[in-house]
């Protein structure tokens, strides 16, 4: 057989191989005999080509090493190999090994090999942790056997990384690897992240390095490893492999991160099905979960470890913390086995670790026994009586937070509450939440508990106050648990939790007035957020609405407490200084319409009187005249003065009277607006002005998020814009600043409007599909529609929907633009061309032409 027959046999070999595991695979068969077959499948494929190159009275030995020596492999996985060669290798072997790997390569295998010495290979094996890592479950494939024989007696002397010194370096590698990753990553890495397929072969590594033996299933036989904490490993680590088997079927490359690209494929394969849940989101709870409990178990089964390769220096001497528990340094130790045969002690546990400082951790021991405890537990905690006494006195401590965190870790959460089992891995299939539910709900709590602590009052300065006025701590807590509660069961999520929040309060013995706080703030978790962005914040009749919901100055404190905890906890980019400064502006502004009595009714002219005055007066002391002010200001509407702040109005009028014969104004504030930057725009009006700034701005990669269109009584538009960088901040280098004026000015004065520049979709949005809804909604303003659209978010989608008003003859009076995630969520303030509001006629036609620019706009 030649070389070109030879790799065509291979080749068909392999393709044959992959067809028939993927139909075993979804047939159901046992993974690990999938996996142990394909590897076995590989040997005889070696062996033979071994054999055809003349390679089997060598000298050299043929090692699988790592996933390949452990005899595990997937369908895109490396095949480890180690050429175990004499010193000194006759140049005719050489030449055939040289070919030998040729066609390897050219059968299209991915080789991870290696070409030592016996001498080399302990050399290099003694410096480098993973090559002796690698080594520890090698196997000899075909070859010379004496020499394979001679490199495991070098491996197995004392001074070979002696048990210890293996445990240190490959506790320290785990730390290192899980600094780089959190397990509850949108596209986890299934192989490397905490809880991954890596954390299990750790513990295994560990343990046949120190106890000796072949396998983890030996170390149960002895007594050392439960029975049930290795079936535990045992079922997670399938369920990882059968992740891993059909994300490389699936992506057809040697791929560990479970990209969104995938996960829609993936879940299919592995016989997930759309329900009440996505099948992603079936998959990828089930995920969340296994790496759950593969982290609890590591923990543990390394502690003990520790105990067991480093003796009396693992652990500090206890000391005598309760009358059950004491301290070892930051462990919290039962001082006997049965700790746990009364309920209630599981949560004592945890309040005796609240009360000690020093404390964040459970010892491996106790954690063994709690794990036990948690299996046996049948009947939720909250059920009984005194549970419901200690949950309680860990809710009021000053510490609390802590307990509920290490509640939280270890599956404590959801033995107390039916309900919180159900959130536990929850994720949902997007790219705005980030976290699974649980884990949102844990983040969102530790957010609370650090607005008390003053490192963070520069990042939430009214939280900071605010968190100490609270009348009970406590209750927003309890909210903060429950806020989410409700999701993934179908319907509405806040009124699940709210329900479910009262009959709590209720069992918990809290007061009628305390359990409705609760309640009110779980189902209107939402309310201020949803206000603040895609509200206009500046009309009265919204700030009257959302008073009016609001009811008092104590819920209205609550409610910014829980929501700025909950936007922080949702994704680490999702706070930043325009949404802190959206929620405090409609904190204050709320809370000085209360003070005032909602029975007042708000006058508009005062305001406009108000904002004018204290505009006026700064202008005057900058040397304005009174009646170049007024010739200004009689261009303009009342409306203009009611939605500005004073200094805004100054702002603009200083430009303006500064250069009264100037045609086109552009300019940007070098203050902060809301945390953003204001662009403030003056031109003749003309169809398309909106069109032609988005245009420039999406150019420029500026994100909007507000907007206000005015047009003065001589024909002029008036523009105001808070834009952001990408990155969520400020527009503040000067040169930046410099160029998009001198783009904006030379798009205004052009006759033509430029061409919209068409951007492919990035990669993490083309995984997701947002149907387009249009929606139009009662308007508080006079002779306008409100229109609210909800899209995929895409580049250039500002630039594309103003082209659309511009082709359907619609003005633009205000905006507010949200991007949650994947989606846009936007609001319109939009009028025709004669200034009322659209005709039901006029909202059809523009819908359908919306409907057909978006949906045109994701073909090309």
């Amino acid at each position: 057989m030649d070389n070109a027959d030879t790799i065509r046999h291979c080749k068909a070999q392999l393709a044959s191989l992959e067809q028939a595991q993927q139909a075993q695979f979804r047939d159901g068969e046992a993974i690990g005999v999938l996996l142990g077959a394909r590897a076995a499948a590989m040997d005889a494929l070696l062996q033979s080509l071994w054999q055809q190159y003349g390679l089997h009275d060598s000298p050299i030995a043929l090692v699988a090493v790592g996933g390949y020596g452990r005899g595990e492999l997937h369908p895109r996985s490396d095949i480890d190999l180690l050429f175990l060669v004499p010193d000194e290798l006759p140049v005719p072997l050489e030449d055939r090994l040289g070919q030998l790997l040729t066609l390897l390569w050219d059968i299209g295998l991915e080789l991870g090999h290696s070409v030592r010495s016996i001498a080399e290979t302990v050399i290099q094996a003694r410096d480098d942790i993973t090559i002796a890592t690698n080594l520890l479950e090698s196997r000899l494939l075909i070859g010379d056997q004496a020499r394979y024989q001679q490199l495991q007696a070098q491996l197995q002397q004392e001074d070979f990384w002696p048990s210890a010194a293996f445990f240190r370096a490959k506790f320290d590698e785990q730390k290192a690897r899980h600094n780089r990753a959190t397990p509850f990553d949108l596209e986890p890495n299934i192989k490397s992240c905490p809880g991954g397929l890596r954390d299990i072969q750790t513990v295994t590594w560990v343990a046949l390095r120190h106890f000796k033996v072949s396998c983890l299933a030996e170390l149960a036989s002895q007594g050392y490893l439960g029975q049930e904490e290795l079936d535990e490993l045992n079922t997670c680590r399938e369920f990882l492999w059968r992740l891993r088997f059909a994300l490389h079927t699936v992506s057809g490359r040697a791929e560990d991160r479970l990209l969104f690209d995938h996960q829609r494929d993936v879940a299919g394969l592995m016989g997930y099905n759309d329900g009440t849940q996505l099948a992603v989101e079936q998959m990828m709870k089930r995920y969340y979960r296994t790496v759950r409990a593969v982290r609890e178990l590591n923990q543990m089964l390394l502690l003990l470890f520790k105990e067991a390769t480093l003796g009396q220096s693992a652990l500090p001497p206890p000391a005598p913390h309760t009358e059950l528990f004491d301290r070892r340094g930051h462990y919290i130790e039962a001082r006997h086995d049965g700790v746990f045969d009364q309920p209630e002690q599981i949560l004592q546990l945890f309040l005796d670790a609240a009360a000690h400082p020093e404390i964040d951790t459970v010892s491996a021991a106790t954690l063994r026994l709690l794990r036990r405890a948690r299996r046996r537990q049948k009947q939720p905690l909250s059920e009984l009586p005194q549970c419901r006494k200690i949950f309680m006195a860990i809710l009021r401590h000053p510490d609390g937070f802590k307990a509920m965190s290490l509640m939280h870790r270890h599956g404590v959460l959801g033995i107390y509450l039916k309900a919180w089992q159900m959130i536990t891995g929850q994720m949902q299939f997007d790219l705005f939440h980030a976290y699974t539910v649980d884990e949102h709900t844990h983040r969102l709590l530790q957010f609370i508990d650090s607005f008390s602590k003053p490192e963070h009052s520069a990042i939430f300065p009214l939280g900071s106050v605010l968190i100490d006025q609270l009348p009970k701590k406590g209750l927003l807590v309890l909210a903060a648990i429950f806020h989410d509660i409700g999701k993934g069961r179908g319907g509405d999520h806040s009124n699940i939790g709210a329900e479910e929040a009262l009959q709590f309060c209720q069992q918990h013995g809290l007061n009628e007035h305390d359990g409705r706080l609760v309640a009110w703030l779980v189902e209107h978790h939402l309310l201020m957020s949803v206000t603040a962005q895609r509200r206009d914040i500046t009309d009265p009749q919204v700030i009257e609405e959302f008073a009016g919901k609001v009811k008092d100055q104590n819920h209205l404190a609550y409610l910014y407490c829980l929501t700025v905890a909950d936007i922080c906890a949702t994704n680490d980019t999702l706070w930043n200084n325009w949404k802190g400064s959206l929620l405090r502006e409609l904190y204050h502004t709320t809370r000085d319409r209360l003070q005032h009595g909602m029975a007042k009714q708000v006058d508009t002219r005062a305001r406009i009187r108000e904002h004018q005055s204290k505009a006026r007066n700064q202008l005057l002391r900058q040397g304005f005249t009174p009646e170049a002010i007024d010739t200004l200001w009689r261009r303009l509407s009342a409306d203009y003065f009611l939605r500005f702040s004073p200094e805004q109005i100054q702002w603009h009028s200083e430009h303006l009277l500064n250069q009264p014969d100037t045609a086109y104004h552009v300019q940007l504030s070098v203050h902060t607006t809301r945390g953003g930057t204001e662009l403030f725009v003056m031109a003749p009006d003309r169809p398309g002005l909106f069109t032609r700034i988005m245009a420039v701005l999406d150019a420029k990669k500026l994100s909007v998020h507000d907007a206000q269109i005015f047009t003065t009584r001589d024909g002029h538009a008036i523009d105001s814009f808070v834009i952001l960088e990408h990155d969520a901040t400020p527009v503040q280098n000067p040169s930046r600043i410099a160029s998009i004026r001198k783009s904006l000015l030379r798009v205004l004065r052009r006759d033509k409007a430029p061409e919209r520049t068409q951007r492919p979709l990035p990669r993490r949005l083309r995984s997701f599909s947002v149907k387009t809804k249009v929606t139009f909604l009662n308007s508080h303003r006079k002779n306008t529609s409100m229109m609210e659209l909800v899209t995929l978010d895409r580049p250039g989608l500002l630039a594309l929907i103003g082209q659309v008003f511009e082709e359907c003859h619609i003005d633009v009076k205000a905006a507010k633009i949200t991007t949650v995630g994947e989606k846009a969520e936007d609001f319109f303030l939009i009028a025709s061309p004669d200034g009322r509001a659209l005709s039901p006629d006029e909202q059809s036609l523009l819908k359908t032409a919306l409907n057909r620019a978006l949906q045109q706009s994701l073909s090309h």
